[in-house]
């Protein structure tokens, strides 16, 4: 079943659009004193310095920084942002995408547990600028020395930029089609690729996630500390406050890690109280995990109209923790809103932000299996909870049968294909993958277009109107001949044992002689002292608890030392990775630990 429709302003030739990027201007024209950009840092001043760039300041930071660019490379060429996350890193992306510049938005190498990640992105994109900073400068040079990557012709610091330059940027034209950047993947199934994301793309997807968080109340702020190398937090950051020139407060990732509460202290404070941000599904766990009622007391979150959760699988234990953990500070029932996006949608497809609880319904895991939404009570031992992303908004969702290129009927499972303005053309130099992902072509169109559809690779079904996401193609166990969704062993698992932490288990699939063989690698919970720890208890929980709720054996049980488990840049399982690192043996079990205590 399809979802959603094509506002006609967010299709080509639409009624007054213009590229996102030409709004810098028209705001600094308009609204030159308000402000536009925000950054606090907490790594010189522990409560938070804050920094703002008014809509003026923008604009003349980020034509200078395009002048710049231009006096060492030309439009089409790269420029990779190897900075820290700071105002200048925000000006950068803005300066090259004015620039005709193809931005690559990463991270200073320094930033820990991405190396991997960095090292294939920027041998794939080919960079022709560095923009770093100059305290950055000797992490850059460190990683050019050490790894087997192109050398760039020029470095460009950006905390150097001379802004009377700004006075020589001449507008050019900026096309839809034209690139903006390359949104590289977290690679959480395989290698990282750039995704071409073009002016027309982000421009749609901005709209289109305005009109998903529907916020209509006077002077919206969004707050955030998710890394602008990752779609979500780029696009929610960088984009949405240039749809109606509205203001941006961030931070960085590690600032939050540090401290959680920072999050929510930040919401609390702003003046407007109609405040936006986003997250994927681990960071409300957390920073629900680390309040206390006296860090509680001091917040009023009744200024709060939207938090994205937008990183699946979406726990409903995760949003019962988070609005009781935060009921007492103001937080509002409807202000949790689970959705469903991916970088090849330039991020957003879909959300619920009806101003109401999350919908969750509880279906027989058995049918679903089979490919059936069938729903169960709540208390049935088959069921499993499922989470509503809500509808798309600007774009068409189809539930399709990826081998038929079938469109599904409400309530079968089948593979999420998304069409729409915001879809990007491909991927940089890789035209079979291209074809792969962004040439679907159904079979039977009907009312809907027939092409080009980008795939997903996830597995949804649609029901009563409202997409739900039931997990990864790739990630798929098959055991017997019955398909099993990851997310549900692992969550079996670490309800199996209190030795294991939860949110942190990884469930994939081996090849066998007869059927697909099941592994289970499950981080130790830093709660159990490896003193008291049975290993052999903790496994025999484990297979015991999922042979009893999904009829089936372990092949291999895997406890590991706390961080162990590959995620993606967006928190997720990176089930592929920790799959390879299994293989390997490069996984760091507490086995082994245990004997080098001995």
């Amino acid at each position: 079943m399809a979802l959603g429709s094509l506002l006609p302003d967010l299709l080509p030739g639409g009624s007054g659009r213009t590229p996102l990027i030409e709004r810098v201007a028209r705001w600094a024209k308009e609204k030159p004193d308000a402000p536009a950009y925000t950054f606090v840092d907490y790594s010189t001043d522990p409560s938070g310095a804050h920094v703002t760039l008014t809509w003026a300041e923008t604009e003349r930071h980020a034509r200078a920084m395009a002048v710049t660019l231009r006096q060492v490379t030309g439009p089409g060429e790269r420029a990779a942002l190897l900075l820290p996350q700071t105002l200048e890193y925000m000006m950068t992306m803005l300066g090259a995408m004015h620039a005709h510049v193809i931005a690559v938005p990463l991270f200073s190498p320094d930033l820990p547990g991405h190396a991997d990640r960095l090292i294939g992105a920027y041998a794939d994109a080919e960079p022709a600028v560095i923009v770093t900073t100059r305290n950055a400068l000797p992490h850059v040079e460190k990683f050019l020395a050490d790894h087997d990557v192109p050398n760039p012709k020029e470095i460009v610091f950006a905390d150097e930029i001379d802004l009377s330059l700004a006075d020589r940027w001449e507008d050019e034209p900026i096309a839809f089609d034209d690139l903006a950047y390359l949104q590289y993947t977290s690679g959480s199934t395989r290698r990282p690729a750039g995704v071409e994301i073009t002016h027309g793309n982000v421009t749609a997807n901005a709209a289109q996630l305005w009109a998903g968080w529907a916020p209509d109340k006077p002077n919206p702020e969004l707050v955030s500390w998710l890394p602008l190398f990752h779609d979500m937090g780029l696009i929610a950051t960088m984009a949405l406050p240039l749809v109606r020139g509205d203001h941006a407060i961030y931070t960085d990732p590690v600032s939050f890690i540090m401290n959680p509460m920072r999050w929510l202290e930040l919401i609390a404070e702003r003046p407007s109280k109609n405040v936006y941000t986003a997250g994927p599904n681990f960071a409300y766990e957390y920073v629900a995990s680390q309040a206390t009622p006296e860090k509680i007391a001091q917040l009023d979150l009744s200024g709060l109209t939207t938090c994205l959760n937008g990183a699946e699988p979406i726990r409903t234990s995760t949003l019962t923790m988070f609005a009781d953990a935060f009921a007492p500070a103001g937080l509002r029932p409807g202000v949790q809103a689970p959705g469903y996006g991916l970088a090849e949608a330039t991020v957003f497809v879909s959300a619920a932000a009806e101003d109401a609880p999350p919908k969750v319904i509880s279906v027989d895991r058995e049918a679903l299996t089979k490919g059936e939404l069938r729903l169960c009570g709540e208390d049935s031992e088959r069921a499993s909870a499922l989470v509503s992303c809500g509808r798309p908004y600007g774009q068409i969702v189809a539930i399709v049968d990826p081998d038929a290129r079938v469109e599904q009927p409400d309530g079968k499972v089948g593979e999420i294909w998304v069409h729409g303005p915001n879809t990007a053309p491909g991927y940089w130099r890789n035209s079979e993958r291209s074809q792969d992902t962004f040439g679907g072509e159904l079979s039977e169109p009907g009312d809907l277009p027939s092409g080009p559809w980008m795939k997903t690779g996830d597995y949804g079904v649609v029901h009563e109107g409202e997409l739900y996401v039931t997990g990864r193609i790739k990630d798929l166990i098959i055991v017997d001949g019955r398909n099993h969704y990851p997310q549900d062993i692992e969550v079996t698992a670490q309800e199996g044992h209190p030795a294991i932490r939860p949110d942190h288990v990884a469930a994939f699939a081996l090849p066998g002689e007869e059927t697909e063989r099941l592994v289970v690698v499950a981080e130790r919970n830093r709660r159990v002292p490896l003193g008291r720890l049975d290993l052999h208890e903790v496994e025999s929980a484990v297979r015991g608890a999922i042979n009893i709720e999904h009829e089936m054996s372990v092949h291999e049980f895997v406890l590991i030392e706390p961080g162990g488990v590959s995620r993606t840049s967006s928190g997720k399982i990176a089930r592929a990775a920790t799959r390879q690192r299994y293989l390997d043996g490069e996984l760091p079990t507490t086995e082994a630990r245990l004997a080098s205590r001995k």
